[in-house]
């Protein structure tokens, strides 16, 4: 289970994980391969992909926008496979795919999850689907080694905390908001409250996502989670340079930089005992 090996040992040694997620085949493939190495390079401890999907219920307009760039580049999954195959021919970092369950169930569940650990994926982040109805899917997932990633909101009880608790894979992916994925201007207090009550049923790895978008709100995440994950600010980075390579990649590369370098001031200094 190679993402949450990364994240304890992050933690053992008193450090933060850094989750990065972009959009496949924004604005395509080639340009991803060439983000996912830069990414890596620049400090990031694991990359999410997201799958170009035309109906992403939990994303924002940022990510919207990217997926339909995608799309527009004929990114489909075999595509997106082959990409990380040559990816793995430059870096090991863990990369999980993050997909709505309609792609995969077209794909076929247990050829996507073949095929996928075949390309050199290491889990899977598939916000529609719900533990109630994942059972098929996680024991294929299980099977094959590859980590499926659950979710946890502000609103989940305490039952609700304890049934995902038991059956987390990698990390729980902590929602720091209720609503959708999109750079905020705040980071949500109630986020420590829910950490605080996850924590009393699990040791698994715990990553804050949704809404970070500066080294600030990283560095303030990191004090209550194991790592942080950032995504629709480093996605409008992408946009915003009009697939311009030479803009584009030292542009991520020092975002990255600098929220790894953020979250590692906390090191070693994590007085709140939660």
């Amino acid at each position: 289970m190679k993402i949450e090996k990364v994240l304890r040992r992050l933690k053992d040694q008193s450090e933060k994980g850094l989750i990065i997620y972009i959009t496949a085949g924004d604005p395509d493939l080639e340009v991803t391969e060439e983000l996912v190495c830069s990414i890596a390079k620049a400090g990031a401890d694991i990359v999410e992909l997201g799958i170009p999907f035309s109906d992403p219920l939990a994303d924002g307009a940022t990510i919207q926008q990217a997926s339909q760039r995608a799309l527009k580049s004929n990114v489909n999954i075999p595509k997106i496979l082959s990409a990380i195959v040559r990816i793995r021919e430059k870096t090991s970092i863990p990369i999980a795919l993050m997909t709505y369950y309609n792609p995969i169930y077209r794909y076929g569940l247990e050829p996507f999850v073949i095929d996928s650990r075949k390309a050199g994926v290491d889990g899977f982040i598939v916000p529609d689907l719900p533990l109630e109805e994942g059972e098929e899917f996680r024991s294929i997932t299980d099977r094959a080694g590859v980590e499926l990633i659950s979710f946890l909101a502000p609103t989940s009880n305490p039952e609700r905390i304890a049934t995902i608790a038991q059956s987390a894979r990698g990390f729980i992916y902590c929602v720091s908001v209720t609503g959708v994925t999109g750079v905020r201007k705040e980071f949500s207090p109630k986020i420590v409250e829910m950490i605080e009550k996850i924590r009393l049923y699990t040791d698994v790895p715990l990553a804050i996502g949704f809404g970070i978008s500066n080294p600030e709100q990283a560095k303030e995440a990191a004090k209550y989670a194991d790592a942080v994950i950032v995504g629709s600010a480093v996605v409008k980075l992408i946009e915003n340079s009009r697939g311009d390579l030479s803009i584009m990649l030292p542009q991520v590369s020092n975002f990255v930089k600098s929220l790894k370098g953020a979250i590692t001031e906390e090191r070693g200094k994590n007085k709140i005992k939660i």
